[in-house]
C-alpha cells in the first residue's frame, strides 16, 4: 500500500468515526501494525540458525498462504472487473507486456537477472515503508486525530531516512551475493551517515508521537504508535545490530526473508477488509472470505509456480534462474501497481478505508464485449464454469503440491536419494544438479558426480561459480585437457577473474605450456596483488628459469599476504617454508650475508616450531653452505650435523643420501680425516641401494676415489660403519685442518 500523497490528511476525513479498528483491536494491533514482529523475529532467527532446512521448507510452505496470494490480491484488485482494468490500463496492459518482454530477455541473456534482481531487492523495503506509513495515516484519520502537515512530513521523512540507512547498509563495500549488485561504498563514509539517519528517524518519530499525543491519547494512538515501532524493527534495529556486532545481514532477508511474510499478512489483512466493504456497498451479499482466500491462493501460485516449471522442462532453460526471474519480475509489477490503486485520495478508497459507516457504491455498468461475456460466463454461477474453476485451482494445488516435493527433496543437501528424485522432477535445475554432485562426490560416484556438475554448469554457463566448480572437477578427475578448455572458456568470459586465471595457468603448467602458466599468472597478480597462489606459483616458476632476484620478489609478496592473514591456514605451511628459504638463497647470491642467514635461521625455527622436519634440514644444509663461504666453519659443522640428525627421524632416502653427501665433500674441503669422508659417503651410497639413478652414481664414483685414498684402512670403517657414522656427528670442526 502506498502512502497518502500531500493533501490527503485534509480529504474525505470522517468527522466522527466510530471506530478506528479495522477487524479488532488485537487483530489489528498484532496483524496490521505488526506487533508481532519483535517475537516472530526473535524466533525466526532462532529456527534459521538452529533447525536451517526445517526453517527454509516451513518458509517455502507459508510462501504459499501469504507470499503468494498477497501479490494476487493486487491482481485481484486491479483485474477483477473491467472499470478497474481501464481504470489502470497504463499499469495492468502496457507495464505488464514491458515487464513480460523482461523476463523473456532475461531468460535469454542472463547478465540482465542481477539487474532485475537487484532492483527487486532495493525496491521491496521501500515497498514495505510505503505501506506502513499508508497504514498509519489511515489509522491516524480513522481515530480522528489526522496528523498536521508538519507532523505528517516529518513521520514520512523518518521512515523514509530509514529506508535510506538501510540502502545504505545494503551498498557497503562488496556484495556477497552474485546476484546482488553492490555500489560498494566505502564503511567510514556510510557509517556515520548510518548513524545520522538513526537519530534523525528516532528525534522526528518520537517529536511527531509527542505532537500527536498531546492532542489525543496514547490510547488513540496506539496503532499509530505500534506501526513507527514496527518501522524500527524492521529497518532500525538489524542496522543498529550490525553496526555494533559488525555481523552482516544478507540483503535477500530483508525482500525475501521473514520481513516479506509480514508484509504480506499485513497487506492480506487490509485488502480482505476493503474487498469485503466494496462487495457489500456493491450489493454483493454472497462474499466470502474463504472463497476470496482460496482465490488468492490459487491465483498466487498461478503467478510463481507454473511459469518457471514450463519455460524449464519446454525449452530446458534453468529452473533456479527461471524461479528468480519470475520472482523479481512479479515483485515490480506488484510494486508498480499497488503503488497506483491504493491512494486515500482516491474518494472510492477513501470511503471505504476511513469512513465506519458502509455507503452504498452506485455500481458503474460494465462495456459489454466479447472479453467481458467471456468473464462474466468463468466467474458465473454455470455448472460447467464451476466445473471449470474447481478443476483449474485444484490443478494448480497439485502443482504447488509438486513444487512444494520438488523443494523438500532438492534441501536435503546430504542425502543422495531425495536428490536424485529431485533431479528426475527437473533435470534442467542447475541448482539441484550442483547439490547432487556434491552428495555424489561424497558418496565415492565421481563420475556421476562430475557428470551432474557439467549438467549445472550447462544449464546456467553465466554463473561463475558453477562454471569454477565443473572446472575444479575435471581438475580433481585428472582430466587437465578438459580442465583447461573449461578455464580457457571462463577467462574469456571473466577475464579479471584472479582465481580463474591462477587455475588457467596452473593447468597450462601441467601441460608444458610455461610461457602461458607465467602470463596468467602475471595477469593474476595485476587483478588482485594480493593473490598469495599468484604469487607463489610465478615465483617457482621463475626461480625454475633462473630468475632469482625476480622470483625473490614474488616470494617476499607471498610472505606478506600469508604474515597478513587473520587466521592461519595448516595448508600454507610448507609454501611458507619453502619461499622463506627461497628468499635467503637469493639474498645469498647477492652478498647480503646477514639477512640471508636471519632467513634461514627463522625458516628453521619455524620449521621446528611446527615439526616440519624436512624443510628444517633443508633450512640447516643451506644454512651450512652459507655459514662455510663465510669461513664460519665451526657453525657450518653444527648445521650439517642438526640436519643428519633430522634426517635420521625420517624417511626421505634420497635427501638423507644428498645431506650425507654435501657433509662429506664439506669434511674433505675442511681436510678431516678420510675415514669420516668414506664412512659419510659409504652411508649415503647404502641409503640409495634401493633407489637407483644418477644421485647414487655421483655417490658411488665419490665413495669409490675415497676408498683408494685410504687403502687398506677401508676394510675397517667398513665394519665399524655405524660407529663412525656417528662419530662424523659429534666432529668439532675448526677452520684448522686436523690429523687424519
Amino acid at each position: 500500500m502506498a502512502p497518502p500523497e500531500p493533501g490527503a490528511a485534509q480529504s474525505f476525513a470522517p468527522s466522527r468515526p466510530p471506530s478506528p479498528w479495522i477487524y479488532r483491536p488485537w487483530i489489528d494491533l498484532t496483524v496490521g501494525c505488526g506487533a508481532w514482529s519483535a517475537p516472530l523475529l526473535l524466533a525466526g532467527f532462532y529456527f534459521a540458525n538452529s533447525y536451517a532446512r526445517g526453517w527454509s521448507v516451513a518458509f517455502y510452505f507459508l510462501a504459499l498462504l501469504s507470499n503468494y496470494p498477497h501479490f494476487m490480491a493486487t491482481v485481484y484488485r486491479a483485474y477483477h472487473t473491467r472499470d478497474e482494468f481501464e481504470k489502470y490500463r497504463i499499469y495492468t496492459v502496457h507495464v505488464a507486456l514491458l515487464l513480460g518482454l523482461a523476463g523473456v530477455i532475461t531468460h535469454l541473456w542472463y547478465a540482465l537477472l542481477p539487474w532485475i534482481f537487484t532492483l527487486y531487492i532495493c525496491w521491496s523495503p521501500w515497498h514495505y515503508t510505503g505501506q506502513n506509513f499508508g497504514l498509519l495515516m489511515m489509522f491516524a484519520r480513522r481515530a480522528g486525530v489526522s496528523p498536521t502537515e508538519t507532523e505528517r512530513r516529518a513521520l514520512r521523512l523518518s521512515f523514509v531516512a530509514s529506508y535510506i540507512l538501510l540502502m545504505l547498509s545494503f551498498h557497503t563495500g562488496t556484495s556477497g551475493d552474485a546476484l546482488i549488485l553492490s555500489l560498494g561504498l566505502a564503511a567510514k563514509f556510510t557509517l556515520p551517515a548510518r548513524a545520522a539517519l538513526a537519530l534523525f528517524f528516532l528525534g522526528a518519530s518520537g517529536w511527531a508521537l509527542a505532537s500527536l499525543a498531546r492532542r489525543s491519547s496514547l490510547r488513540t494512538i496506539l496503532p499509530v504508535l505500534t506501526l513507527t515501532v514496527t518501522q524500527f524493527l524492521w529497518f532500525l534495529l538489524p542496522a543498529v545490530i550490525e553496526l555494533v556486532s559488525g555481523h552482516e545481514i544478507p540483503q535477500t532477508r530483508y525482500s525475501s526473508g521473514l520481513l516479506a511474510v509480514l508484509h504480506s499478512t499485513q497487506y492480506l489483512w487490509i485488502t480482505s477488509y476493503y474487498q469485503k466493504k466494496e462487495a457489500r456497498a456493491a450489493g454483493d451479499s454472497h462474499w466470502s472470505f474463504s472463497r476470496y482466500l482460496v482465490t488468492l491462493i490459487a491465483g498466487g501460485i498461478a503467478l510463481f509456480i507454473p511459469g518457471p516449471w514450463i519455460v524449464s522442462r519446454i525449452f530446458h532453460a534453468d529452473f533456479a534462474a527461471s524461479f528468480l526471474t519470475f520472482t523479481a519480475l512479479v515483485n515490480i509489477h506488484h510494486f508498480i501497481l499497488d503503488g497506483a490503486i491504493w491512494k486515500l485520495r482516491d474518494s472510492r478508497i477513501a470511503s471505504l478505508l476511513l469512513d465506519g459507516q458502509q455507503k452504498p457504491l452506485n455500481p458503474v455498468p460494465e462495456k459489454q464485449s466479447s472479453f467481458a461475456a467471456v468473464t462474466g460466463w468463468l466467474t458465473g454461477r454455470a455448472a460447467a464454469a464451476r466445473a471449470l474453476r474447481i478443476a483449474v485451482v485444484a490443478l494448480l494445488f497439485l502443482w504447488a503440491g509438486m513444487d512444494q516435493l520438488h523443494f523438500w527433496w532438492s534441501s536435503e543437501a546430504s542425502v543422495l536419494p531425495a536428490l536424485q528424485r529431485a533431479a528426475e522432477l527437473n533435470p534442467d535445475d542447475s541448482s539441484v544438479q550442483a547439490r547432487l554432485a556434491r552428495a555424489e562426490q561424497r558418496d565415492g560416484q565421481r563420475d556421476a558426480a562430475l557428470a551432474s556438475m557439467q549438467r549445472a554448469a550447462t544449464l546456467n554457463p553465466a554463473s561463475l561459480a558453477l562454471q569454477e566448480s565443473y572446472g575444479r572437477g575435471l581438475i580433481e578427475a585428472g582430466r587437465n585437457a578438459d580442465a583447461y578448455a573449461q578455464f580457457q572458456k571462463i577467462i574469456t568470459r571473466w577475464p579479471r577473474n584472479a582465481n580463474a586465471l591462477v587455475d588457467y595457468g596452473m593447468l597450462a603448467h601441467r601441460l608444458g605450456r610455461e610461457e602461458e602458466a607465467v602470463d596468467n599468472w602475471q595477469r593474476a597478480i595485476d587483478v588482485d596483488p594480493g593473490q598469495a597462489n599468484a604469487q607463489l606459483y610465478l615465483a617457482q616458476a621463475l626461480d625454475q628459469q633462473g630468475a632469482l632476484q625476480a622470483a625473490a620478489r614474488h616470494y617476499r609478496m607471498y610472505l606478506e599476504i600469508v604474515a597478513a592473514r587473520h587466521t592461519k591456514n595448516p595448508a600454507d605451511t610448507g609454501p611458507l617454508l619453502a619461499a622463506l628459504i627461497k628468499v635467503a638463497d637469493a639474498d645469498a647470491a647477492i652478498h647480503h650475508t646477514d639477512d640471508a642467514s636471519k632467513g634461514y635461521n627463522a625458516a628453521a625455527g619455524f620449521a621446528e616450531k611446527v615439526g616440519e622436519k624436512t624443510l628444517e634440514s633443508l633450512a640447516l644444509v643451506h644454512l651450512a653452505d652459507l655459514q662455510e663461504k663465510e669461513s664460519e666453519v665451526r657453525g657450518a659443522a653444527r648445521s650439517y650435523q642438526r640436519s643428519l640428525q633430522l634426517d635420521a627421524a625420517l624417511s626421505d632416502p634420497r635427501s638423507a643420501a644428498s645431506d650425507w653427501f654435501n657433509y662429506a665433500q664439506f669434511l674433505r674441503r675442511q681436510q678431516q680425516p678420510e675415514r669420516y669422508v668414506f664412512a659419510c659417503l659409504l652411508h649415503a651410497e647404502n641409503a640409495l641401494q634401493n633407489a637407483p639413478g644418477d644421485e647414487l652414481i655421483v655417490i658411488s664414483e665419490a665413495r669409490k676415489e675415497s676408498e683408494a685414498r685410504l687403502a687398506q684402512e677401508s676394510g675397517a670403517v667398513r665394519r665399524k660403519l655405524d660407529q663412525i657414522v656417528a662419530e662424523s656427528l659429534t666432529l668439532q670442526v675448526s677452520s684448522q685442518p686436523s690429523a687424519k
